[in-house]
């Protein structure tokens, strides 16, 4: 029999959040999923996650889907990055796909902008964790046996210590007063390497951190050697 779930792309960040709702979507057997992940040329690194871009393809590999890889110039500007996405969507688009799932959780300006730039193309969003409670969807995270790691980290919000402990009940106890429990407001970033959905742990081990731009602090991850 025809495959009826429709097509449907994934904004993937490589992150916890995404990877929710990933687990949302997948549970619904309605879609037949592509993972959509913008990498900015020359550093080949997830854009604001610092991830390699060898490691997220181990990374949906292990999820066993496939993955669109979006190139984004150095220094992006919005309109830039708003044509590099729009003609990816028109793409997929002329391949029968009209939804677009989000892992946003709260931020309606967001929540905005990627509709309006989606109704451009005549496609809409899906956000299956929108106004979901941040601290009950990370507790949930861990508790499902998902396993991630702070690649990234805004030290004008957290001390830069944070960048690359594992994600898991001390990481949240400890952030400070007003910090997301799921980083909704830029706090840091991560990178999912295990859980339910994957068929097996992407194993890395911890590079260099280095501060960028004077604010932004990056834990490397570099893909062991039986991973290439």
């Amino acid at each position: 029999m025809p495959d009826k779930r429709e097509p449907v792309l994934l904004a993937w960040s490589s992150g916890k959040d995404c990877t929710l709702a990933l687990r949302e979507a997948l549970a619904s057997g309605n879609y037949e999923i592509t993972l959509l992940t913008t990498v900015t040329e020359g550093y080949d690194r997830i854009s604001m996650h610092g991830v390699r871009e060898e490691l997220l393809r181990i990374q949906a590999e292990s999820l066993s889907l496939p993955i669109d890889i979006v190139p984004i110039p150095r220094k992006c500007s919005d309109e830039e990055y708003r044509l590099c996405m729009e003609t990816a969507m028109r793409r997929h688009y002329d391949r029968g796909c009209r939804t677009v799932v989000f892992g946003d959780i709260f931020l309606q300006e967001v929540r905005e902008y990627r509709e309006n730039n989606l109704d451009r193309v005549g496609m809409k969003a899906l956000f299956p964790l929108w106004n979901r409670d941040s601290l009950e969807l990370s507790r949930g995270f861990i508790e499902a046996g998902f396993q991630a790691v702070a690649t990234c980290v805004d030290t004008q919000a957290l001390p830069r210590s944070f960048a690359g402990r594992l994600y898991d009940d001390s990481f949240i106890a400890g952030l400070p007063p007003g910090a997301d429990p799921c980083g909704e407001n830029g706090e840091f970033h991560t990178f999912a390497f295990d859980g339910p959905i994957f068929k097996r742990a992407v194993r890395f081990t911890k590079g260099e951190v280095v501060l960028r731009d004077d604010r932004f602090c990056f834990c490397d991850l570099v893909p062991e050697a039986s991973e290439v």
